[in-house]
């Protein structure tokens, strides 16, 4: 008797569930009729913070992973400007000089930090065994272009001095932070610095310029994102800085030489443009990557890994690609 063989649907295909449509809903009306009132002042910009920080404590993050603050000022590395800021979010058992992940947190720029982002950094490191240092870069307005990125290098430079191989070293970031992990992924291959093993991005924020997020096809339709305040948080980081920088202007410096890249996106995003851009750029430069477009979900819904099971899948992608990544690297230093 012949069976049909069953066909297994990857999670990234398959439809929304009734939880994130629910989720979406509630962001639609709760948060993104005023996330459009943001102006760029100061006082705006604190208010969102505040609310922000707090509304993060409502998101439980792994109690297993061990959380501790660091200030380093990493004197192994002349090169290194100024004392890396954020945390170490270490598993029970791990060691960096098995790999680590570097995390770049969100929030335009201007917004959120590693606290915020606990319930992602905590389950990667949970689903990988690694430890994660979650930079706390400087914002804007206060901190403009080129302070994040300064503080990424440094950051990165960190985890090399400090003997984590460089191609068991994965750079993750959600938005924002997915920019600069491309940036420094960049910065890599133009200054000779070693390569990364792998970059994870989460719904990246690739055109600071704001032009494909407002020509984009989900502009209406995003439950979160306002294209026009997402522009005005770009021009607000660039600031005085040239927009052709390679640092800042992502999609036109491919290379053949950049790591696997993993991009997961939500289908219902205004970002979405961007992640599609990006993978374009990666492709006609011979780059091995995976884009994910998770149908009917938001921007950067892996922040709600507890709650929804496309966020809880998400996750489990990601750390799969992450292991992959240290396994290679194993492999290559082995040899």
């Amino acid at each position: 008797m012949d069976y049909a063989e069953e066909v297994v649907v990857p999670p990234y295909e398959r439809g929304p569930s009734s939880q994130s449509r629910a989720l979406a809903t509630a962001v639609r009306l709760g948060i993104r009729p005023f996330a459009g009132r943001i102006k760029g002042r100061s006082a705006s910009i604190r208010f969102w913070r505040s609310l922000l920080g707090a509304g993060s404590r409502c998101l439980r993050p792994d109690p297993r992973v061990s959380v501790q603050p660091i200030i380093d000022p990493c004197v192994e590395d002349p090169n290194v400007k100024r004392p890396v800021r954020g945390e170490w979010l270490r598993p029970p058992g791990s060691t960096a000089r098995d790999g680590a992940i570097l995390y770049l947190h969100g929030g335009a720029y201007a917004i959120c930090s590693p606290k915020t982002h606990r319930v992602i950094t905590t389950r990667l490191a949970m689903d990988t065994g690694l430890p994660v240092l979650a930079l706390d870069y400087r914002l804007a307005p206060e901190h403009p272009f080129p302070a994040a990125f300064e503080d990424t290098l440094d950051a990165y430079r960190l985890l090399l001095a400090r003997g984590v191989p460089a191609d068991r070293i994965t750079i993750a970031g959600d938005s924002s932070g997915g920019h600069l992990a491309t940036a420094l992924t960049g910065e890599a291959c133009r200054t000779g610095l070693p390569m990364p093993g792998g970059v994870v991005l989460f719904s990246p924020w690739v055109d600071l310029t704001g032009e494909l997020a407002m020509a984009s096809a989900m502009r209406c339709h995003d439950p979160y994102i306002n294209a026009a305040v997402a522009t005005r948080f770009g021009r607000m980081y660039v600031g005085a800085g040239d927009w052709s920088d390679p640092r800042l202007s992502l999609l036109t410096c491919p290379s053949a030489e950049l790591p696997p890249f993993l991009i997961q996106v939500g289908g219902i995003e205004v970002l979405r443009a961007e992640a599609e851009a990006l993978a374009e750029v990666l492709a006609e430069a011979g780059t091995r990557y995976d884009l994910q477009i998770w149908p009917g979900q938001m921007h950067v819904f892996q922040i709600f890994n507890r709650l929804i099971p496309e966020a809880d899948a998400a996750m489990r992608e990601a750390a799969r690609f992450i292991r992959e990544v240290v396994e290679a690297g194993s492999v290559t230093e082995a040899a």
